[in-house]
This record gives C-alpha cells, structure tokens and sequence, in this order.
C-alpha cells in the first residue's frame, strides 16, 4: 500500500464528497417572480458566492483534521519510517537511521548514521524510490512540502471535482425542467 491509497485517497474522496453537496446547494437557481428578477438573480449570486466559500473552508478543513487530530499524518510516517528500516536491515546497514522529517511532517526522509560516500549516494536513491517517500536526504535540511498542505491539495482537487459533477447535474435538472406537460 502506497502513500496515495492509505493517505490521499480518503481526504480526496472526503473532498469530492463536500464538493457534490455543497455545489447541489450553491448551484440550484431560486425561482424568481419576473418583476424581481434582476434583484433575486444578484441574491442568488452572493448566496452562491458565500456557498461555494463555506465549502473550500470545509474542505480544508477535512484536510488538517484527516491530518492531525485523525492521525493519518503520523501513521503515514510511521509506515514509512518502518519501510525504510526493513529496507536498510535487508542491506545490513543497521548502524543507519532513518526518520521523517517532523516538525511539520513532510514526506523527506533524513538519514544519519556511519556510512562513506558510495553508501550515501545509494541509500539516499534507494530511499528515495520507497512508496509514498518524497525524497531521501543525509543532511537535515529543508523537509520539503509538509504533509497537510498535500493533503489539502488533495482534498481541493477532489472538490472541484465534485463541484463540476454538481454542476453537470444541475445543467441536466434545468435542461429537464423545461419540459412540463
């Protein structure tokens, strides 16, 4: 199992699913009297505006807590933190260590331990090429991206996904909606 079905999938599922409800909800068109029309379209305008709003803000939030209060953060990392020492306790380099950059979590791993130049060079691209690790480092720079901003990428994409499918089914609900006899 890999870093996108155990940490992406979910929160991108969770996002198209905010998506769905919230662009049926921002995209229903009220029924307007004629003599109000232009005032009720430019309510539905602000009301949907607002709407759609809410539902980013859902979204992401969806996102920090799959992250952190959920612990998917941490069980990502601790998975890959334990493929990573299966991995160097197969190629007997036991006096390695390697952990995820914390602090915000990313997807780094850093290494340290005892190890010449030739080591380095090939445990930092053997690392670098487990599932769900973002890249392998010797030193402990820069993480790279943390954790919770790709998973709110993920939970943004899914629901402008969701708000293009409820926006198709709206199409088809006022294509409908002309015929009434």
């Amino acid at each position: 199992m890999n870093a996108f079905w155990a940490y992406f999938w979910p929160i991108f599922g969770g996002g198209l699913t905010i998506g769905v409800i919230d662009g049926l909800a921002g995209f229903r068109a009220p029924r307007a009297r004629p003599k109000d029309r232009e005032a009720a379209i430019q309510r539905w305008h602000r009301r949907r505006l607002i709407v759609l709003l809410c539902g980013v803000a859902v979204a992401l939030a969806a996102a920090g807590l799959w992250n952190g209060p959920l612990g998917a953060g941490n069980r990502l990392a601790a998975r890959l933190e334990r493929d990573a020492r299966l991995t160097l306790d197969s190629y007997e380099m036991t006096q390695v260590r390697a952990r995820i950059h914390r602090g915000p979590i990313t997807r780094q791993l850093v290494l340290s331990g005892p190890a010449d130049d030739f080591q380095q060079r090939e445990i930092v691209r053997t690392m670098g090429t487990l599932p769900g690790v973002g890249g392998a480092t010797w030193s402990a720079g820069w993480g790279g991206t943390p954790l919770v901003v790709e998973g709110a990428g993920a939970s943004v994409l899914g629901f402008l996904i969701g708000l293009v499918l409820a926006y198709l089914v709206e199409l088809r609900r006022r294509y409908n909606a002309q015929w009434n006899w």
